[in-house]
């Protein structure tokens, strides 16, 4: 399994947890802008990458520690074609994963003196699993479909009323503020709308299975809306059980 390793400048900051964001070359706007115009055509097998207890959102960065010379040989097949490979969350005491992920593109490779690969992934766009390719391989593969959400690599995005969004910010503020985790608003707040709701539903401290339930939802409001029913929920649960009867 791969581990979050620390060369990236910080965007969260929690009592025991790391998330960081690459400062890249290339934007990620700038990215997205390269993509769309170029018309690039998306690879319809991937090699996949299962992880239980991480959920991978378009637009965002993940950085990996990779160790396991299974998903090093990944690792290593992937740089040497297109350079992309799927993450996606293994369901729970079983082979068997997800049927929605999301394809990254790997943007810094680097190897370390005892074999190690540490890697950056840039989310690209989310992936329906279509079938699972048999190979030889010691790594899984699939056949995939972007289909379903093909607003992901659109330059024109949705975008939703200013009240709505600016509604969640405070409510996740107060949600990490009573779960101890530090954001960095000002960082936070170069990010566009549809990377700040993805970078939220990545980094707060609720479930996996909730966190892939934002992930397969298609659009930025049905996204926006899950993640804040779900923090209200915390909110409202943690403040029942804060209720002392005299």
């Amino acid at each position: 399994m791969p581990a979050k390793h620390s060369d990236y400048s910080t965007l969260v900051l929690s009592r025991s947890t790391f998330l960081k964001l690459t400062r890249l070359s290339l934007g990620l706007r700038s990215f997205f802008y390269y993509n769309f115009n170029m018309k690039i055509k998306l690879p319809e097998t991937i090699p996949v990458f299962p992880l239980s207890g991480l959920i991978f959102f378009p637009k965002t960065n993940l950085p990996l520690n990779i160790f396991e010379p299974r998903y090093l040989a990944l690792v290593d097949d992937s740089y040497k074609s297109n350079k992309y490979m799927g993450i996606i969350q293994a369901k729970r005491n079983s082979s068997d994963v997800y049927s929605i992920g999301c394809l990254g593109k790997i943007t810094e490779q680097k190897k370390t003196k005892d074999n190690r690969l540490l890697i950056n992934l840039i989310g690209v766009s989310r992936f329906e699993i279509k079938s699972e390719i048999n190979n030889t391989k010691t790594y899984r593969e699939f056949n995939v479909s972007y289909e379903k959400f093909s607003e992901d690599l659109r330059v024109e995005r949705q975008s939703l009323m200013k009240e709505k969004i600016e509604a969640l910010f405070q409510k996740t503020k107060i949600f990490f503020k009573k779960n101890g985790l530090l954001l960095n608003w000002n960082e936070f707040e170069k990010l566009d709308q549809d990377q700040k709701i993805n970078t939220l539903a990545m980094i707060a401290p609720i479930s996996n299975e909730e966190k892939q339930t934002i992930l397969e939802s298609v659009h930025i409001d049905s996204k926006t809306k899950v993640l804040s029913e779900i923090i209200e929920f915390y909110l409202h649960e943690k403040n029942s059980n804060n209720i002392t009867l005299q």
